[in-house]
C-alpha cells in the first residue's frame, strides 16, 4: 500500500470541441518528469456549480493560448503509478499568467458545468399527463450532459403536464420539488438522487489499508433530507464524520462508502469533498464530510 501511495501521476486534457487542444502529465517511469500542478477542488451536494482552482508552471504560450479560447473545457485525471481517475471536469472561467520567481506560473479557475447551466435555456410545453421521467431526459438532451439516476427515485405523473420557459436549471429546481429529489453536476454529469440517497449501491472501503488518514472527527451537517410532507426536500442538521486519506478520485460525491476505522465503522454517503494536489510537493489527499446511511 505504502509504495503505490507515494508515487503521483496526473493527465490534464484543455481544448475546446472542433479544435486542438492539449495534454500534460501521465509520464512514463523512463521519462518521469511532468510540468509541475497543483489544485485545490471543492465539491458538495449542492445545486451550485463545484469550483476548482488549478495552478500549472511554465505552460507553453501555444498551451497558453488553448485555455484562452472561450468556454474551454478542462478534464483532470490524478493518481497514483498507473491508477488515475477522473477528480475534475468543468470550463475555465479565468486565466491569469504571472511570474512566479524564474517559473511562469498560470492559475486557473474552474467551474463545473458552467455552460450547461449559464447558457441552458428551454421553453416546453407538455400537455396532458405525462411521466416527469420524460421531462427530466428533454431538460437533460437541452442541457447536454449525461445523467444518473439514484436507485430509489420516484418519477411522478403530472396530470395537468408540463411547461416552463427560462433557465434549465430553475426547471430541473422545480421537478424536482414536485417529485421530492434532488440534483447536483458532479465532473459534468447530472446526478438526479431520492434525498440523502447515495448515487449508486456500489461501496467503496475508506480504512487504514485503503488510505485512511487521522481518526474520523465527528461533526454537525446541516444536509437535505426527504420531507415527508410533500413539499420536496428540506434542511436538518445531521451527525456525520469529517475523514482525510490519500488521494481517491474514484470517490465521488454521492459516492457510496464503507468506513471502518478503530472507532467508527458503517456505511456513508459522502456530503462534501476536497481535493488538493501537488505533484512535486505537499498535498495529495482527499477530505470529505460524510453522512450515515440507514
Amino acid at each position: 500500500m505504502a509504495q503505490k501511495n507515494f508515487i503521483r501521476r496526473y493527465l490534464l486534457k484543455a481544448g475546446v470541441m472542433g479544435r486542438k487542444g492539449f495534454q500534460i502529465g501521465k509520464t512514463s517511469e523512463s521519462n518521469p518528469h511532468a510540468l509541475h500542478v497543483s489544485f485545490s477542488i471543492e465539491k458538495s451536494t449542492s445545486e451550485t456549480a463545484n469550483t476548482a482552482k488549478v495552478q500549472i508552471w511554465n505552460l507553453s504560450p501555444k498551451n497558453l493560448k488553448v485555455l484562452d479560447t472561450k468556454d474551454c473545457v478542462i478534464e483532470l485525471q490524478a493518481g497514483y503509478t498507473e491508477h488515475i481517475a477522473l477528480v475534475l471536469a468543468g470550463n475555465v472561467v479565468t486565466v491569469t499568467t504571472e511570474m512566479d520567481g524564474a517559473d511562469r506560473l498560470t492559475e486557473l479557475e474552474v467551474v463545473d458545468g458552467r455552460v450547461a447551466l449559464r447558457d441552458t435555456y428551454i421553453s416546453v410545453s407538455f400537455s396532458g399527463k405525462v411521466n416527469s421521467k420524460d421531462v427530466f431526459d428533454y431538460i437533460v438532451g437541452a442541457m447536454g450532459v449525461s445523467v444518473i439516476y439514484s436507485k430509489g427515485c420516484k418519477f411522478k405523473t403530472l396530470p395537468n403536464g408540463f411547461s416552463f420557459v427560462g433557465a434549465a436549471k430553475n426547471a430541473l429546481k422545480k421537478l424536482c420539488k414536485t417529485c421530492r429529489l434532488a440534483w447536483s453536476i458532479q465532473n459534468s454529469v447530472l446526478q438526479v438522487r431520492k434525498p440523502n440517497e447515495p448515487i449508486t449501491t456500489r461501496a467503496y472501503l475508506l480504512s487504514a489499508d485503503t488510505g485512511l488518514l487521522d481518526v474520523p472527527k465527528r461533526i454537525t451537517i446541516s444536509a437535505e433530507s426527504d420531507d415527508s410532507s410533500g413539499g420536496g426536500s428540506s434542511t436538518t442538521s445531521q451527525i456525520g464524520y469529517e475523514v482525510r486519506y490519500f488521494l481517491n478520485g474514484a470517490i465521488g460525491v454521492n459516492d457510496y462508502v464503507r468506513l471502518e476505522s478503530n472507532s467508527v465503522r458503517g456505511y456513508f454517503r459522502v456530503y462534501k469533498l476536497n481535493i488538493d494536489g501537488d505533484n512535486l510537493e505537499g498535498e495529495w489527499t482527499c477530505t470529505a464530510q460524510l453522512l450515515e446511511v440507514k
